[in-house]
């Protein structure tokens, strides 16, 4: 795959405007495609769009191939008659500025509820015609998510894990009665997931009018608690009781000094190769039909991988273990041809994974933040790169330029201060911009793509940081009002995207 000389906006659907509390798959998404239009954008980068349950994160998902429900457009389904205006008067009191992650999952779920109650009656008969022929197209994830969720609600949101022996074990008679005495509530989830991907398409389809390509993102690792390791818990490393028996993470690195405990479960690749990869080979189909461009979150990890004791209080005492690598990339390819994919290769092993991105021809990242420790000339990139001021992971660049030690980052007030000196010789500036000097960098960098995420467009500081890893709680939780977003930046980045030969 081709990537051509272009830039975009990293930004979570989350972090949309919008009175309902988050942002959504609605009109405040359909005007963020024309401003990216405006401002000569031709990429919109998004972070997973799977179903987070009471944990914010989308890199928890409960589902590989679900959307999530907390997305779905209230102004959209009101103004198709699916929901009454009435019945979001609840939602008056969230912030339009925060996301109140408790608060809004308690609230709109509520409300979802009543949509699908209603469904049938209130949806056309060809709208119950497309939603049956949905449920028969993806039956093979949908009829196990449907069912793990009411599984969840009937074990009060308990972890799988924690549910009584015949349904953690998945005993097909107990399944079966479950499936027919609560044939309403599978009935129900199986409507949000319908509107979800109905509301997704229809964005989908606008943005292509506008030529604007979605850049998705697939996470290396699933949610313990979700759909995928419940009905395959042969493709995780899992003890006889459903336990994990190891977790992922990294090891200590640029932002922490004891490492990454994500938690996750580990892949039993023997077990994933023997069946050709299936599992990830539906999961990346299927995301290819919400996106067109995917980003492979940590692709280092399909060579070589951190593996933590399950009784770890911190990741420093894991170990490396060998990945599928090639064979990996070699079976997904002749299954669904050449694609479109980022390599997310940052870490430790970047080298060892760098010889299987060069052969797919998978770009990796460059990240802006990272250059100037590293004492790196940006305007040295190869074309076939990715080049970022930030990611959701970092800082703001502002926030990043003025920030001490022990604030998200691991390096010293020594190694902070020569950093800084570098980057004010090397821009000759005083700082007082220094995200207006980033972007213009970025998009100056032989690197075929650029993506700039929209608050250091906005040049906002450290409260608009998106996700500080390694901590688990007052992460995405930021978004923006229309008005943060002023004519004059719009025009600037417009102007540097010109200048640069990026807007084709």
């Amino acid at each position: 795959m081709v990537f051509h000389r272009s830039s975009g906006i990293l930004l979570h659907i989350t972090s949309l405007p919008g009175q309902y509390g988050i942002g959504e798959i609605g009109p405040h998404a359909y005007t963020f495609i024309d401003r990216l239009k405006t401002m000569g954008q031709h990429l919109w980068q998004i972070l997973p769009i799977g179903p987070t349950g009471l944990s914010a994160s989308p890199y928890q998902s409960l589902s590989s191939f679900a959307g999530n429900p907390l997305l779905i457009s209230f102004e959209l389904l009101i103004k198709n008659g699916y929901l009454k205006t009435s019945e979001v008067q609840t939602l008056n009191t969230l912030s339009e500025i925060h996301i109140d992650s408790n608060s809004v999952f308690s609230l709109r779920s509520s409300i979802l509820n009543i949509v699908a109650e209603n469904f049938q009656s209130r949806a056309s008969k060809e709208f119950i015609e497309n939603f049956r022929e949905f449920c028969s197209t993806n039956s093979v994830w949908l009829d196990d998510f449907a069912l793990f969720i009411t599984l969840k609600e009937l074990h009060n949101n308990q972890a799988w894990a924690d549910w009584k022996w015949e349904y953690k074990h998945r005993n097909p008679d107990a399944l079966s009665e479950i499936a027919e005495k609560y044939k309403s509530d599978i009935l129900k989830v199986k409507i949000l997931q319908f509107l979800f991907h109905d509301q997704w398409h229809s964005l989908i389809d606008y943005a292509h009018k506008r030529n604007v390509r979605i850049i998705g993102d697939i996470p290396i690792y699933v949610a313990y608690d979700s759909v995928d390791v419940w009905a395959n818990q042969s493709l995780f490393h899992l003890d006889c009781d459903g336990k994990m028996d190891r977790l992922s993470g990294a090891p200590p690195c640029y932002f922490s000094e004891t490492g990454q405990l994500w938690g996750n479960p580990i892949y039993n690749w023997d077990v994933h190769k023997k069946t050709r990869y299936k599992w990830w080979v539906s999961q990346i189909k299927k995301l290819f039909t919400m996106v067109d461009i995917v980003r492979i979150d940590h692709f280092n990890g399909f060579v070589k991988y951190w593996e933590v004791p399950a009784n770890s209080k911190n990741a420093k005492n894991g170990r490396w273990i060998q990945g599928p690598g090639e064979d990996f990339f070699n079976v997904i390819t002749q299954e669904l041809g050449p694609l479109p994919i980022i390599a997310e290769d940052l870490g430790e092993a970047s080298k060892e994974a760098e010889p299987v991105r060069k052969i797919f021809e998978f770009p990796g990242l460059k990240i802006l933040q990272f250059a100037f420790g590293e004492n790196e000339d940006p305007m040295d990139y190869p074309k076939s790169c990715v080049v970022y001021t930030g990611t959701h992971d970092n800082d703001t660049t502002k926030g990043w330029f003025t920030m001490h030690s022990g604030q998200g980052r691991a390096q010293t007030e020594d190694e902070i201060s020569a950093e800084r000196k570098n980057v004010l010789e090397y821009f000759e500036t005083d700082g007082s911009e220094i995200h207006w000097d980033m972007i213009d960098l970025a998009l100056q960098t032989p690197a075929n793509t650029t993506i700039i995420p929209l608050q250091d467009v906005m040049g906002l500081d450290s409260k608009a940081r998106m996700n500080i890893p390694g901590t688990a709680n007052g992460n995405w939780t930021w978004r923006f009002t229309w008005d943060m977003l002023s004519d004059k930046m719009i025009t600037r980045l417009k102007h540097l995207t010109n200048k640069y030969n990026r807007t084709k």
